[in-house]
């Protein structure tokens, strides 16, 4: 019975990894996913299922999966390197590093983890630099801005309204001020999206197990309805001497 259960895995795996080099990736989670019921302790399983669910850009799922093979199995690499592409994939450059690093004190000298570190270290780098020049990339544009409205004031107006140099510093660092705080605006913006990442996909079919009840209350209710009509108070009189007679 359990040779029988293990040749099944064993099948469906082998099945899955020819789905995933087919680039068939949905079809290869089914196959996995059918493995881990019969098999719920395989580490390798999640593994590869981590390395589906992050092809189908389903990141939440390859991160429950990745940690699932670290738990199941903390000494393979393999756990840390699912996680860390995972994050590096979600832009989480230093969490990344971390996860490769774990995974490169389990196999040292390992090329391909070296080569992921590099990517994720360049990575961080640029998105910190980003985070760095982008707001004041946005103060340049506003002194621009402030400048061309100057200019524009003193040569398409009969009367100009910003004669005195002072009132021209202050407007140019104003706009120069709202550009930096726009531009910082919009790169919070940004980060808040590579947080959602991770998270949870909603979940369409939550209380959808209430509908059928309170709908079939409501049927039951006009049901009754129709078997207790409701009458105004001559049609009840009417009803009345009717019955009486």
């Amino acid at each position: 019975m359990a040779a029988s259960r293990e040749t099944e895995v064993q099948s469906l795996k082998e099945q899955g990894n020819a789905c995933v080099k087919e680039q068939k990736y949905a079809e290869a989670m089914f196959h996995y996913t059918h493995a881990i019921k019969l098999d719920p302790k395989n580490y390798s399983l999640y593994s590869n299922r981590s390395l589906v669910f992050l092809k189908m850009q389903q990141y939440h799922f390859a991160m429950e999966d990745a940690i699932m093979t670290i738990q199941l199995k903390p000494d393979w690499t393999k756990g840390y390197y699912r996680k860390a592409e995972v994050e590096s994939q979600t832009f989480r450059f230093s969490e990344a590093l971390q996860s490769y690093s774990k995974a490169l004190s389990l196999q040292p000298n390992d090329p391909s983890i070296l080569d992921a570190m590099k990517r994720a270290s360049k990575q961080l780098i640029k998105d910190r630099r980003a985070d760095q020049q982008i707001p004041w990339l946005g103060a340049g544009v506003g002194i621009i801005l402030g400048v061309i409205v100057v200019i524009a004031d003193y040569v398409f107006t009969n009367k100009p309204t910003l004669t005195h140099p002072l009132l021209m510093a202050l407007l140019t660092i104003a706009i120069a001020m709202l550009g930096f705080g726009i531009a910082k605006g919009c790169r919070y913006f940004v980060k808040c999206q590579r947080r959602s990442l991770l998270e949870p996909p909603v979940d369409l079919l939550e209380g959808s197990k209430e509908e059928p009840e309170d709908s079939q209350q409501e049927q039951m209710s006009n049901e009754d309805r129709d078997k207790h009509p409701k009458y105004s108070k001559a049609q009840a009189r009417q009803r009345f001497k009717k019955g009486k007679s």
